[in-house]
């Protein structure tokens, strides 16, 4: 088994179906046994019937909400167009799994705009990495090479990030194929995706044309949400990624969900042609950081008091004390027992209420008391499935498969935390 999966030799063969053409050795029998019937296996649908159910769910918020859902970001702190291109476009490339937090680098630019000049990133891209605080985090040898090679796209074109749009005769569709052509630059096809939606929606850039070409940024939050809501159906539950060797099937879902919102915004848009939003991209915040990454997880808590008389639901796991005791003016400390998707109790209503996004200053969709796409997922009924996002291992770096690979007649192999 181990020398199926794990292990390869000299006649195995080699491919160049997985990262930008370059030619790699088969990692083991299994991966080029994967790599031939990945799709097959998985068979990735779209079911326009659920997508139906979420448009006229999109369509609801935008109706109840206006467009505010839809277009919500992050302070700017003020900075000019010029200078918030800028920012965004040498961090959006570098967002591997949203460990950058945006307004924290905006604050630095204002600090040192010199972080950010075009020259010192090519010349000096390890400085920069260290200025925007990313140097401890994984994967920085891929981090090099973006920041020069996005760099470079500036000087030899001779402009700024703010003239990529002029630069393509107003056209975002040839701003998105000039920078996923540049490879080598981390601008695949969601991080590009990501950047563009965010100059739109900032107004940095005006009316661009083709501007409903632009995807949602396919992540594990808008992945999640799209296998829950079940617009998005495989065949089997997705395998882990320590099987997905060379990330087949990170790459066959990644594109597929962004296939599947961009078929929700068609069915909307074609459905209420002027009560819809311009863009599938503009799907992405709503549907990534308010469904999936805050009503979408297991956040309601069921709590034990100490005495063990008496269980209770609560929206938030670093309570202490025991509530139903407190109501009574006695104090005794409870202990989670369990944490739930809220949707999937009926007092999931404590969590929902308590969001940013429905309780806080200024809300997004305030008054609810259920996650909006409930009426989707049937959260409470038999079909629904916790489905969850897949991940994956890099090619190439020090925690990759490259490094990972050993030969049969040496043995080892493997990867140390």
């Amino acid at each position: 088994m181990n020398q199926f999966l794990y292990q390869t030799y000299a006649d195995l063969g080699t491919t160049t179906e997985a990262l930008e053409g370059e030619e790699f050795q088969y990692f083991s029998e299994f991966h080029k046994f994967w790599e031939q019937y990945h799709k097959e296996i998985l068979n990735p649908q779209i079911d326009e019937n659920q997508c139906a159910l979420v448009a006229d769910v999109l369509h609801d918020i935008f109706i109840k909400f206006k467009a505010k859902p839809f277009y919500e970001l992050y302070n700017t702190y003020s900075l000019k167009t010029e200078e918030i291109c800028k920012i965004r476009y040498f961090s959006a490339n570098q967002d591997f799994r949203g460990t950058r937090d945006f307004e924290n680098l905006f604050e630095k630019y204002r600090e040192d705009p010199s972080i950010f000049d075009i020259k010192n990133i090519n010349q000096n891209p390890e400085d920069f990495l260290k200025n925007i605080g990313i140097t401890g985090l994984s994967q920085n040898d891929k981090r090099v090479k973006y920041a020069i090679t996005a760099s470079q796209i500036l000087i030899n074109n001779k402009i700024e990030p703010y003239d990529f749009l002029s630069f393509c005769n107003n056209d975002i569709e040839e701003v998105r194929n000039l920078l996923i052509d540049n490879r080598g630059s981390g601008f695949g096809n969601k991080k590009t995706d990501m950047f563009l939606r965010d100059m739109v929606v900032l107004g940095v850039w005006k009316k661009p044309k083709n501007f409903d070409k632009i995807d949602v940024a396919s992540d594990i939050n808008t992945t999640k949400v799209a296998l829950r809501s079940r617009i998005l159906k495989t065949d089997i539950i997705l395998i882990s990624s320590f099987l997905d060797i060379f990330c087949y099937q990170y790459g066959l879902i990644d594109q597929m969900n962004a296939l599947a919102w961009r078929k929700v915004w068609e069915i909307w848009s074609h459905k209420y042609p002027k009560e819809c939003i311009e863009s599938p991209c503009l799907i992405d915040y709503i549907v990534y950081r308010v469904i999936g990454k805050d009503f979408c997880k297991e956040s309601l808590c069921i709590f034990e008091c100490e005495t063990k008389k008496h269980t209770f639901k609560w929206h938030s796991g670093r309570n202490k004390t025991c509530q139903i005791c407190y109501k009574n003016k006695i104090k005794n400390k409870a202990y989670i027992i369990d944490k739930i998707l809220p949707c999937t109790d009926s007092e999931g209503y404590i969590v929902i209420e308590q969001s940013i996004f429905v309780s806080g200053n200024n809300p997004l969709l305030p008054g609810i008391k259920e996650c909006p796409f409930e009426v989707v997922c049937q959260p409470k009924g038999k079909i629904f499935r916790k489905l969850n996002s897949p991940k994956s291992i890099s090619i190439l770096g020090q925690t990759g498969w490259e490094s990972a690979k050993t030969e049969i007649d040496e043995g080892g192999g493997g990867l140390m935390s």
